[in-house]
């Protein structure tokens, strides 16, 4: 009888347990997973299927990769073409209705900011050109606020019951974000206006938000590495404009830049990118402390 009891006490306990598991969430790249943690958190059990040492364009659709899909509530994706060369493999692959375009476990933060670069015509002899522009948002910090409110009200779709939760986790992380942001931006002041050369369009975004100014691009077209003579033909172009730094992200080669640095005389900054990508970038504000103190470290 007591075992009878003790059966029927855990059977009535099912629902609740249910209705308190964590919404189960996959990101394509880390930061996304490090934003949907800020508002969402214990609600949520979030994971990146990349790391800040991979280039987010070219991913394998892995077997473990699309298990991992399966059985996702919400997949979080920059969008914009970034992740166009495996990411419909593995939402295919992975047979999972809730992740699909169109569908609300699928939400894409591409598409609630403004976007850089859009190209005027589409031709592939110009390399990898996204259409709907620069899919890099991530290293400008002012588009978490607007991906955040975006993520929120996602997350609370999904999950009517916890949406005030959801919320509130957005309203501390923006309080938290908007204090960062003065912060940051009074530090980087006197960095507006400074020429810069970038191996790749890795960071038009972060330019764009610190008032820098884009010389020149070392790749002769997006993902497509830079030969000997094209180094040397930017090597002449921007000699006149002593740039301050040549930068390029933690997983690009590094064979471009170290070239173009010992040739020109410009110091070589490896930038962590994202959550992850240096040993002090262990969170979205580590990411731009980390970021700042390096720029700010040439003189």
């Amino acid at each position: 009888m007591r075992y009878f009891m003790m059966l029927i006490a855990a059977l009535l306990a099912l629902p609740a347990q249910a209705a308190q598991a964590a919404l189960n969430v996959l990101t394509t790249v880390p930061e996304w997973a490090a934003l949907a943690q800020e508002i969402g958190g214990d609600r949520i059990r979030v994971a990146s299927v990349t790391t800040a040492l991979q280039d987010p364009h070219r991913i394998e659709a892995r077997p473990s990769l699309i298990a991992r899909a399966r059985n996702a509530d919400l997949l979080i994706a920059t969008g914009a073409e970034l992740e166009a060369g495996w990411l419909p493999v593995v939402q295919r692959e992975a047979g999972n209705a809730r992740i699909q375009a169109g569908q609300p476990g699928y939400f894409e933060a591409a598409a609630h900011v403004r976007m850089l670069e859009i190209p005027a015509q589409l031709d592939r002899a110009d390399g990898d050109v996204h259409a709907s522009g620069n899919p890099h948002i991530n290293t400008d910090p002012r588009v978490y606020l607007q991906v955040g409110a975006a993520l929120a009200a996602r997350l609370a779709q999904l999950e009517p019951a916890n949406a005030a939760a959801y919320q509130a986790g957005y309203t501390a992380f923006a309080a938290r974000w908007r204090a960062n942001l003065a912060r940051w931006e009074q530090r980087a002041a006197a960095l507006r206006g400074q020429p810069v050369v970038v191996q790749h369009k890795s960071f038009s975004y972060l330019l764009d938000w610190l008032g820098l100014k884009e010389v020149a691009t070392l790749e002769p077209k997006p993902g497509v590495e830079a030969s000997a003579a094209h180094l040397s033909r930017v090597l002449q172009q921007v000699r006149g404009q002593r740039p301050r730094w040549v930068l390029r992200a933690v997983w690009e080669s590094s064979r471009a830049t170290d070239w173009f640095a010992a040739n020109s005389g410009t110091p070589a900054v490896v930038l962590p990118f994202t959550v992850g990508g240096s040993d002090a970038a262990k969170d979205l504000t580590s990411l731009f402390d980390d970021t700042l103190a390096r720029l700010l470290a040439v003189k």
